[in-house]
């Protein structure tokens, strides 16, 4: 594929960096990836008491800029905060912790609404006239209060809540162990849908039932924006991966893997999905890349390919059956593929190590890498240079899958 130079035109420090260039202070894979933490703690991360606290202190200090509110609650009764800030006609909704052992995206999301909320600079202020971002920094408080992927709703408190389930087996997303779902199997492109047992799907590429009180606030949400601005023009969801993948051919670990929506082969016109015009693939794949063009610029300081994490960014695992594998993943139930149906331009970051597993290792840096790909997005999305990006050259990124 033709490899290009890409540039914001906010940044004039990249002119002389080539595209998806390794960097050479990565990570090498000869560090011990084995090497986790005996004492798995997750003391040192956000939790649901702090982050009121902490969303509270932002908006006092924000000279009215930042604006907090609930837009539900859990099923254990816990508020599902957001926190809004920006005045632009573009909308960027983006969610944290909807698994809630994945934890560095509250982090990144609360020090970016610390500093577009507080700074007088300029980069600050042309997001905030030019861009609306609306945060969900701990959308599963349940799941994140346990430090385990799925929320705490077993099935029959699901059936007191929806009797027209009775007698139906539970979706393939909910876990019997944890008695909780995995909140990101629960959406719809159908922003009208409700629980049925005619609905009720078998595997991943059949989508959600709305079940959980957070899938449901999130519908609600979403709808809101789009009826306010027209459309959400871009929805990013703030993941995390195993911590021992490795980028073939740079000889390093993946520090956060990228993706567009897994809706298939033909993703530009998967027959499957006729009756969704609004999907504009290119268009998740340019925001994408001003992730990874954000963390180049900022991650490293404007260290270009000096960066620790530039070159550790890669292309989240995607397979399909057009590029020769076996199988698509065909994932129509998560909420960046049901947002993609509907007109959202939609990226996924997957940042290397889980809680359960990975403890706090490399928080901060870590933390500092999502941090940056989020205003990546932002700012190429407030001076409208995202729409001039090529998303082909989302190709160009590494893989190590």
């Amino acid at each position: 594929m033709h490899r290009r130079l890409l540039v914001s035109t906010t940044v004039a420090t990249m002119c002389a960096v080539t595209l998806f260039a390794p960097s050479s202070s990565a990570e090498n894979v000869n560090a011990n990836c084995g090497n986790l933490p005996g004492n798995r703690s997750d003391s040192g991360w956000t939790d649901y008491e702090q982050l009121g606290k902490r969303l509270d202190q932002i908006e006092a200090t924000s000279n009215g800029r930042v604006a907090v509110d609930v837009i539900g609650t859990s099923h254990r009764g816990r508020d599902i905060y957001t926190a809004r800030v920006g005045t632009g006609d573009r909308v960027l909704l983006i969610t944290s912790e909807i698994h809630g052992n994945e934890k560095t995206g509250t982090e990144a999301l609360l020090q970016m609404l610390k500093t577009l909320g507080s700074s007088g600079s300029p980069q600050a202020k042309m997001i905030r006239d030019n861009l609306t971002i609306v945060a969900v920094p701990k959308f599963n408080p349940d799941g994140a209060e346990l430090n385990r992927r799925q929320n705490d709703f077993p099935w029959t408190e699901v059936v007191e809540k929806f009797p027209q389930l009775a007698g139906t087996n539970a979706p393939y997303y909910y876990s019997n162990g944890a008695r909780g779902f995995d909140v990101n199997r629960d959406f719809s492109a159908d922003l009208t849908a409700e629980p049925s047992p005619a609905t009720r799907p078998s595997n991943e590429t059949l989508p959600g039932m709305y079940l959980t009180n957070e899938s449901r606030a999130l519908r609600d949400l979403y709808v809101n924006l789009r009826d306010e601005f027209g459309k959400v023009h871009a929805y990013v969801d703030l993941h995390h991966m195993g911590p021992c993948n490795e980028n073939i051919g740079t000889d390093q670990y993946v520090t956060v893997a990228l993706d567009f929506p897994p809706l298939g082969s033909e993703v530009d016109g998967n027959p499957r999905y006729a009756d969704w015009p609004l999907l504009d693939q290119d268009a998740s794949r340019r925001h994408t890349l001003a992730a990874a063009l954000g963390m180049m610029q900022h991650a490293g300081n404007g260290s270009g390919t000096g960066s620790p994490f530039f070159g550790g960014v890669s292309q989240y695992v995607h397979y399909q059956v057009s590029d020769g594998y076996s199988f698509d993943r065909d994932y129509a139930g998560q909420a960046r593929s049901a947002f993609a149906l509907n007109g959202s331009a939609s990226v996924l970051f997957e940042v290397r190590g889980q809680s359960h597993a990975w403890g706090q290792k490399q928080k901060g840096q870590l933390t500092k890498a999502v941090e940056a790909g989020i205003v990546g997005i932002a700012e190429r999305m407030a001076d409208r240079s995202v729409d001039s990006l090529n998303g082909d050259d989302f190709y160009e990124l590494p893989k190590y899958w």
